[in-house]
């Protein structure tokens, strides 16, 4: 049985080609494997809190000195670290916004990123802890990022393939459906391009 975390990003509830691809792909993984769990995480209907100061200060104190206070602020940051562990796949639906993931991605990042439970440091440097995992990443941009000058501005797979890598998450495919601001015309051949793509990788 495949364990997968569906995360999903995008504020829109409807109209979001993230969350539409990202269903599909889902449905695609259970119809090969009927046996597949997913936990599915949605950052928009249950958004997940920005860092505060005494977030910040619960990560960094050992567990056995923490107070209750902090013991209680940390429990959000621990389940979600525990859903990212628990996963063998996990799929993120991340569209652009301003040029980079969604600020509600963002903060999941950032309670996932735990030093000492995701990465740790070393005589060597940085080591990402997370491992054996196999990442898909949705991407949906209004305009067209993969090629020429205007490639400097996306700051979201290039963000995302950084961040997973920290964690040891190397092991990264990115469906990337662009240009879907430009038209209709524009939209159906970003679709069926990412849905070739997808009915790929699930097949």
């Amino acid at each position: 049985m495949a364990n997968v975390l569906h995360i999903d990003s995008s504020v829109r509830s409807t109209g979001s080609l993230t969350r539409q691809l990202g269903a599909e792909f889902i449905a695609k993984l259970k119809a090969a494997d009927p046996s597949t769990s997913v936990v599915t995480r949605d950052l928009a209907t249950s958004p997940v809190p920005h860092l505060t100061e005494q977030m910040l200060g619960a990560y960094f104190t050992p567990a056995e000195q923490r107070n209750a206070e902090q013991a209680f602020t940390i429990k959000t940051s621990d389940t979600l670290v525990d859903e990212l562990l628990a996963a063998d796949t996990i799929v993120i639906g991340a569209p652009m916004y301003n040029f980079s993931v969604t600020s509600g991605l963002k903060a999941w990042i950032d309670h996932v990123a735990r030093a000492g439970r995701t990465f740790k440091y070393g005589a060597n440097g940085p080591e990402g802890l997370v491992h054996g995992k196999k990442v898909y990443v949705i991407v949906a941009t209004g305009g067209a990022y993969s090629a020429g000058p205007a490639a400097a501005y996306d700051h979201t797979t290039t963000y995302l393939r950084s961040v997973l890598g920290f964690l040891g998450m190397t092991d990264v495919t990115f469906v990337v459906a662009e240009g879907v601001a430009m038209g209709e015309e524009a939209v159906n051949a970003a679709l069926a391009k990412s849905r070739a793509q997808i009915e790929a990788i699930a097949a």
